[in-house]
């Protein structure tokens, strides 16, 4: 069954309410779809979003990618080469995760309504899961609001994001938990915003305090892996490796060093969901959970992990409430409140017929 044709394109979708990080503030997002059509008529879809500050892909650098190299990997080659075809979209180039992501989705989508099955299907068993909600970094009155806000919209977990201005941090934290009931549980992502020292000072006062901390997530840069595991080594609460963690190769060198507690696995960030079940498995081995995020992306490729979360018993943590900030509705994704309900359909969801 012969990859007939491989098509991309591009839009941007506007988010009803600024997205607010130590990294950045995002108002849309720019979102590149590709398409893989079968000989029998089946469609695989995949999408990929930019984001500069964390994997350094742009949109023109995706498209170029899908178009250019990751196209002559697939074009033309039979679906049934399902695991050679996602090896090659790898060594297809070097770096572009965020284009592979797209495209190894897509070959996901493809093969699993070939088979006629749902994706969490065709990756193993399928398990409940209830995303956080984010609060972005703001000043702490308007952060306890929205946590606030979103505790009464029901939601049992949320994510701070923290490190922009680490002076205001405690406030922030305190201001939000004086505003929420101390059964909620609160994850903080600094966003590599922290440096070591601080961070270890930071995180002991929030244990002092009793800020009700899950874990926190990247509190030092991204390529500072002595500063991350004397954080890691220093405090009590859960240490989350995300930026530092791109591949199954980072993992590795992660796990066997124990340089965190956690991983955070985002498609976009290690490539697909191929190399997220090898971070996963890895994890597995060395007894070190893993969380799956998403960057601020659409809800196709969120629904994408969500099937590959879903399936994998060493995900348990999940953190895929990006498509709630957008203005456009949610495809293949079902919320209902902090639970996310996955589309039996086969594949990762359907293709409308304008995608076609």
């Amino acid at each position: 069954m012969l990859i007939e044709d491989i098509k991309v394109s591009y839009r941007e979708i506007p988010l009803h309410t600024p997205f607010k990080t130590a990294l950045r503030t995002a108002t849309e997002i720019e979102s590149i779809t590709v398409t893989i059509h079968l000989a029998n008529g089946v469609i695989g879809k995949g999408e990929a979003a930019p984001t500069w500050v964390i994997t350094g892909d742009s949109a023109q650098s995706i498209q170029a990618a899908l178009e250019g190299p990751i196209k002559t990997a697939l074009f033309h080659q039979d679906i049934r080469h399902f695991q050679t075809l996602l090896t090659a979209i790898q060594n297809s180039c070097v770096g572009n995760t965020s284009a592979k992501a797209a495209a190894d989705m897509a070959l996901y989508d493809a093969y699993s309504k070939w088979l006629a099955i749902p994706l969490y299907q065709l990756l193993g068993d399928h398990q409940p899961i209830y995303t956080s909600m984010t609060v972005g970094v703001d000043d702490p009155a308007k952060m306890a609001d929205d946590a606030k806000k979103w505790v009464e919209a029901g939601y049992s977990r949320l994510k701070i994001k923290v490190g922009a201005k680490p002076e205001l941090d405690i406030t922030r934290i305190t201001a939000i938990r004086e505003a929420i009931p101390a059964d909620v549980l609160l994850r903080l992502d600094a966003n590599q915003g922290w440096q070591p020292k601080q961070a270890v000072q930071l995180i002991q006062k929030m244990e002092k305090i009793g800020a009700g901390i899950e874990f926190i997530e990247q509190p030092v840069k991204a390529k500072d892996l002595d500063g991350l595991k004397f954080v890691t080594d220093h405090v009590q609460t859960p240490i989350m490796a995300d930026e530092s963690v791109f591949s199954p190769q980072d993992a590795f060198t992660i796990v066997s060093g124990h340089y965190a507690d956690l991983l955070n696995i985002k498609l976009m960030k290690c490539g697909g969901i191929q190399n997220a079940l090898s971070i996963a498995n890895l994890a597995m081995v060395h007894r070190m959970p893993c969380m799956i995020g998403s960057m601020m992306e659409s809800s196709f490729s969120v629904g994408a992990a969500a099937h590959f979360a879903s399936a994998h018993p060493n995900v348990i943590y999940y953190d895929l409430d990006a498509p709630l900030w957008l203005i456009e509705e949610a495809e293949v994704i079902d919320y209902q409140g902090e639970k996310l309900y996955l589309s039996s359909s086969a594949g990762i969801g359907a293709v409308n017929e304008s995608e076609k």
